[in-house]
């Protein structure tokens, strides 16, 4: 493997390869590197002419990209795989770690069986909710001056975020800011092992890191291929002890991004160089978002009822593994696209805005008759359903009565957004071109203030919604 460019923890400059990483295959790949690999185009064959462009025919199936750790690992007990996980990638372990579970019996096993292994483990609890830019530089600091070898990731969607950044910022210079958008990390960073402890935000399978910028008006993500975690270890146990709102609206979370993965729009095949980080509908992932579906449609709504039940955390967790595994290639669009300025306005938990957003998104979708099949197809897997009883009004329905359900709020107004505030979000929604160069309907100003507008009325395909009630949407037969 040749040599990275790069620094050490210790600041010394590398005299051997960088830790293997999942970023190990893209960094020989010239759609990360086209320096090193400049593209070429592919020989033409007579027989059977040029490659076909699946956005341009598409009797022809979309490409297919996959990005995911070397090792996942699913399942009730798996934690205790994390020694044999983590001593590969070095001795020397910075741990992030959730504040709120530093001390919980789970995690203070997790860390002691490292230490039994031979691992020396520091561990660092200054991580704060969404994620200030401001404090990655002295976590980065304080694992350099450790120098650490490996950063392991256990809490939620913050921690694991933190962690991909911490373990960027030990390898290239900061500040973190030089790195927001995509394809701008240089090279493989620190080798990341993710252990979630809540179910919805997927990070430990994914590319993408987000923080909150106090100088920027709306959330901001570094996304590379570089950041996908070396491992993740997903047990379901450890979400046992997350509280019902944090339940309930990371695991929306979730829904949304199987729901935005499979109705991603797809990009043209070769279109761009370097390929973008998010690569839009993608035939590896397809099954997996629907998967991810029938996983939460049903067990969602039980793990907010009863936290403690085994079975639906199970479910949950696997739902949201399935769909960061999809959409960590394929990406997502007009929900996040949206929360990220609402987030930032009303300063509510990601989920809630973008399971929130949710219904009203899918139902705009119904206006175009290929997504219409799409999310008619998304709520066959939903429920469960054979095909011909499914339509993209019921999946609508269906979205709308899983938020009811379980506590997510029904409009904006709700949130504190005012109606004179919707035109700014609208023009900041339109600043997150990945988001929305994947967003299966063509995504003007006017299109993200309707989406707006109606979900700060509550107004679902001309019908009020009110919570608690049962959804009606009109159009049932699209």
């Amino acid at each position: 493997m040749p040599e990275t460019a790069g620094r050490l923890p210790d600041g010394s400059l590398a005299d051997r390869p960088l830790p293997d990483t999942p970023a190990t295959g893209p960094a020989a790949d010239a759609s990360v590197d086209p320096a090193a690999h400049p593209p070429v185009d592919p020989p033409v064959d007579p027989a059977i002419g040029p490659p076909v462009d699946p956005a341009v025919d598409p009797a022809v199936g979309p490409p297919g990209t996959l990005r995911l750790p070397p090792r996942v690992h699913f399942g009730p007990g798996s934690r205790a795989l994390l020694p044999e996980v983590v001593a590969p990638h070095g001795r020397r372990v910075f741990a992030v770690v959730d504040p709120f579970l530093a001390s919980t019996p789970h995690v203070t096993a997790v860390l002691d069986a490292l230490t039994a292994a031979g691992l020396e483990v520091c561990a660092y609890t200054g991580i704060t909710p969404e994620l200030p830019v401001g404090t990655l530089d002295d976590a980065a600091r304080r694992a350099r001056e450790f120098g650490a070898r490996v950063v392991l990731a256990i809490g939620g969607g913050s921690a694991l975020d933190a962690a991909k950044l911490i373990a960027l910022l030990c390898v290239h210079e900061g500040p973190p800011e030089r790195y927001y958008g995509e394809n701008l990390v240089p090279g493989p960073v620190l080798p990341v092992v993710a252990v979630p402890t809540t179910a919805g935000t997927g990070s430990e399978v994914t590319p993408v890191a987000v923080v909150s910028d106090p100088d920027r008006e709306l959330k901001v993500g570094v996304s590379s291929p570089f950041l996908v975690p070396a491992a993740a270890v997903v047990d379901p146990e450890l979400t046992l002890g997350a509280p019902r709102t944090v339940t309930a609206y990371s695991g929306i979370d979730a829904l949304v991004h199987a729901a935005e993965s499979y109705t991603t729009r797809p990009l043209p095949a070769g279109a761009q160089r370097p390929l973008p980080v998010f690569t839009g509908r993608n035939a590896l992932t397809e099954p997996v978002a629907l998967r991810a579906a029938g996983e939460l449609g049903p067990w969602l709504p039980v793990a907010v009822r009863e936290p403690g039940s085994r079975s639906a955390r199970y479910r949950v967790a696997l739902g949201a593994l399935l769909a960061g595994m999809a959409f960590g290639s394929t990406g997502t669009h007009l929900c996040h696209a949206l929360q990220y300025p609402i987030g930032a306005l009303t300063g509510t938990p990601h989920g809630l805005g973008t399971g929130l957003l949710l219904p009203y998104v899918l139902d705009t979708l119904r206006s175009d008759p290929g997504t219409a099949a799409r999310v008619a197809a998304f709520g066959a897997a939903l429920e469960h359903l054979p095909a011909q009883e499914a339509s993209a009004g019921r999946t609508v329905a269906r979205v709308a009565e899983i938020n009811a359900t379980i506590g997510v709020p029904v409009t904006l107004a709700e949130l504190g957004v005012g109606k004179d505030q919707l035109a700014d979000l609208a023009e900041l929604g339109l600043r997150s071109t990945r988001l929305l160069a994947i967003a299966p309907l063509e995504p003007s100003r006017d299109l993200l203030l309707d989406i707006l507008s109606r979900a700060h009325a509550g107004i679902l395909d001309g019908a009020m919604v009110t919570k608690g009630a049962n959804v009606r949407v009109a159009r049932t037969h699209t």
